[in-house]
């Protein structure tokens, strides 16, 4: 019986010994050495005075020792925390405040944000990187950890309760939250996973998310199971889909899990036609919708492979899943979000917190095995985050909130039809318009802001954005961008940031966010034309 992922590690090891666990760049390493280096790394945080239960960051661009680093901390009774390498250093440090870190994992490239994280936060050590004389901390050079001679084993006893890992996503205050997955919540999912889709040894699988993106936890843990490969595809690599599927042919990958956006490029500009893809037999996508007419396309380009849609917020892992079957040349609906997942149960209430009615539309709530522990030092969210439904009288369900609006079809399956609130999905990142907004105001100019979607015609979002200045102050597009950028991720900075007189209000003295959209569209409009 396996109740926690480092378990799961060193079963597979046993049994796999040398068989490539991650691939990055061309190379690989098995998981015997996998195991070793995740022992040692553990050792060595041990030693650093990690605790079972402590959070561990992740501050790396993804590949082999970053994904060594997630085994290692897990080994070590810690929680990992990944750290975007691409946001801004006052939001990282925020979150190593918020998650009381005291240790990263990091390398050489970078110091540089590192430097500031250690003046902002109480950090008091870095591994990955050699001993800076201007740093008042302990650095731990990596080779520690990949030393071959070096077998140590930590002490610590890791059960299915304890946390796993916690990641991070936009907050509707403005400020980011973290959301806590403990061993089991992970497990079962992975064993969901590997048992649907039929994941063995002989599987090499994708991993396209970055670490703080919840999609990425398939990739790492369920092919681990299996004792399959996890071949880790760049950050660099993802900006170009010609190299994307360049990478999925040399690799000969079987599995590919990754948003709706990427597939969209890979068909329009990744030269499939040039590339032999036979290996690839199931694409699974999340994350966002995907436009019926797109995935039709991309289904009679790949006839011989299965599709699945997967639908889960980070707080779920996956919940629900839809086995795609051809789709009629004249659909245009969206496709469902699919059945429950196995050891999930769905609810479908109203806004009085009442079932609705077979076939009517309602908040989509989870409760079950995949479901995270709570929001980290958040009661507030928690209270609001779940229900509790009394059984007898005597004890409840606890069932997560979504926020989403669903409809349950005649044959089980859900449709999806958006959020209740003003979260939003772009590209497969989920963004909170509110924080936006927040960013924006704290512009010293800005005397109102108003942030909306739309389309991008590719079946995501784009976010846009209005502001108003104060009097005898100068705005422009660039400014706002730079000082959103050095506050939030580059995906959550406005595409358009329009500057007005006013905003349009409603009888009661809101902004009119609607006519906002519209008159923004006008302002491009006659901008093009004059």
């Amino acid at each position: 019986m396996i109740y926690s992922l480092p378990q799961a590690l060193d079963k597979t090891a046993a049994q796999y010994p040398e068989r490539d666990a991650i691939r990055c760049n061309g190379k690989g390493i098995s998981y015997a050495t996998l195991q070793q280096q995740a022992n040692n790394l553990a050792y060595l945080l041990q030693q650093q005075g990690v605790k079972r239960g402590d959070r561990v960051g992740i501050y790396i661009n993804k590949d082999i020792e970053s994904a060594v680093s997630i085994y290692g901390i897990m080994k070590a009774g810690a929680a990992y925390v990944p750290l975007d390498p691409f946001a801004p250093v006052e939001r990282l440090s925020y979150v190593i405040t918020d998650c009381q870190i005291d240790v990263v994992i990091t390398k050489q490239n970078k110091l540089a944000q590192v430097r500031s994280m250690v003046a902002d936060t109480a950090l008091s050590c870095l591994i990955g990187v050699g001993q800076q004389d201007d740093l008042d901390v302990t650095c731990i050079p990596w080779e520690q950890v990949t030393d071959p001679d070096l077998h140590n084993k930590p002490n610590i006893h890791v059960i299915e309760q304890d946390l796993a890992y916690i990641l991070y996503t936009s907050g509707s205050t403005g400020t980011p939250k973290g959301i806590m997955h403990t061993h089991r919540s992970a497990l079962s999912f992975a064993e969901w996973a590997c048992a649907e889709y039929g994941l063995t040894h002989e599987d090499r699988v994708t991993n396209h998310a970055p670490y703080h993106f919840d999609l990425s936890t398939f990739d790492l843990f369920a092919t681990m199971l299996a004792g399959g490969t996890v071949v880790i595809i760049p950050e660099y690599i993802t900006k170009f889909p010609a190299s994307h599927s360049q990478l999925l042919q040399d690799e000969k990958i079987t599995v590919s899990y990754t948003v709706p956006f990427a597939l969209i490029q890979l068909m329009e500009r990744g030269a499939l036609d040039a590339r032999d893809l036979s290996a690839l037999r199931w694409v699974l996508f999340a994350g966002e919708v995907f436009p019926t007419k797109h995935l039709r396309e991309l289904m009679k380009l790949w006839s011989d492979k299965k599709f699945s849609n997967l639908y889960g917020p980070t707080e779920t892992n996956v919940c629900t899943y839809y086995h795609v079957p051809e789709l009629p040349e004249d659909m245009e609906d969206t496709i469902p979000i699919g059945l429950a997942c196995a050891n999930e149960e769905m609810l479908v209430l109203d806004a009085d917190n009442e079932p609705v009615a077979q076939g009517e539309i309602g908040e989509l709530l989870v409760r079950g095995g995949t479901v995270m522990r709570g929001y980290w030092g958040r009661p507030d969210l928690n209270e609001k985050g779940f229900y509790r439904r009394s059984v007898f009288g005597h004890y409840e369900d606890v069932f997560y909130r979504t926020g989403d609006l669903v409809q349950q079809l005649p044959d089980g399956n859900f449709l999806y039809f958006g959020r209740k609130d003003r979260q939003v999905k772009t590209r497969g990142y989920r963004v909170e318009l509110d924080e936006v907004e927040v960013a924006l105001l704290s512009h010293d100019d800005v005397k109102e802001a108003a942030v909306y979607t739309v389309s991008d015609g590719n079946g995501s979002n784009l976010i846009e954005a209005a502001v108003v200045p104060n009097e005898d102050t100068e705005l422009t597009h660039s400014i706002l961008a730079k000082h959103v950028g050095d506050k939030l991720p580059p995906y959550a900075v406005p595409t358009k940031i329009h500057v007005m007189v006013d905003f349009p209000r409603t009888s009661t003295g809101k902004i009119n966010r609607r006519e906002l959209q519209t008159m923004a569209a006008q302002q491009v409009t006659e901008a093009v034309v004059n």
